[in-house]
């Protein structure tokens, strides 16, 4: 579960101060579904970040299960980042020079273990994104939808509790979009992930059983009707 008491995030330029996460106070239970939407610069990627371990609030608490993430050091939030969190982007982020394999492969580094034990998981990964016949090849040599598929495998490959996803369906084609969240969705059911969507598209908002909307640093509930 996360809790968010009262976060603040305060940017300082040499021109002025700017105010990402203003008093943000906000619980989601474990096993969650949530879409959160927002204008641009509205605080949508900070507020990612904080619930992501990949950064601190200015003021205030982020708390993930047991672990007060506001106040942890560096190579504390490393290791949440590396055993309980998945990150999915909207560019993939890739290596090229890797094959699909040892893209998802690198997930696990972190975690140790044999390279034989590693590559079986990644190939068990990748088969389970129905990329099985594809382990060898480079992302270039793969579809936008296919590096998509990849990239959610990294992700999933170290059996985290919690999955970000940030614009995951933003670079591609609305039938692509519609194959990979039901990936997503899929996942969330089986796996029974906490699974948090950053999306500026409406038909993958309205897929989540809980809406978010950010605005000028603040967020606000979305009433969904059936």
């Amino acid at each position: 579960m996360y809790e968010l008491t009262d976060v603040t995030k305060v940017y300082n330029s040499s021109k002025k101060k700017v105010t990402a996460l203003n008093g943000v106070t906000l619980t989601i239970p474990n096993g969650q579904m949530v879409a959160i939407q927002g204008p641009t610069g509205g605080g949508k990627s900070t507020l990612l970040q904080m619930l992501g371990a990949l950064d601190r609030p200015t003021s205030g608490d982020v708390v993930l299960g047991d672990s007060l993430l506001s106040k942890l050091g560096d190579s504390k939030l490393a290791a949440i980042r590396a055993k309980e969190v998945g990150f999915v982007f909207q560019g993939f982020n890739l290596i090229p020079t890797l094959t699909a394999q040892e893209n998802v492969e690198t997930a696990l580094a972190p975690l140790g273990g044999s390279g034989s034990e590693r590559r079986s998981r990644a190939q068990a990964a990748l088969e389970k994104v129905g990329l099985g016949d594809r382990l060898n090849h480079l992302p270039a040599e793969l579809s936008g939808g296919q590096q998509q598929r990849v990239a959610i495998a990294r992700a999933l490959v170290k059996n985290p509790d919690v999955l970000l996803a940030d614009e995951p369906t933003g670079s591609l084609d609305e039938e692509t979009r519609d194959e990979i969240m039901d990936l997503l969705e899929g996942f969330w059911r089986e796996d029974g992930l906490t699974l948090i969507i950053v999306t500026h598209d409406s038909a993958v908002a309205k897929r989540a059983e809980r809406r978010l909307l950010i605005k000028n640093g603040k967020v606000t509930e979305v009433l969904i009707t059936a």
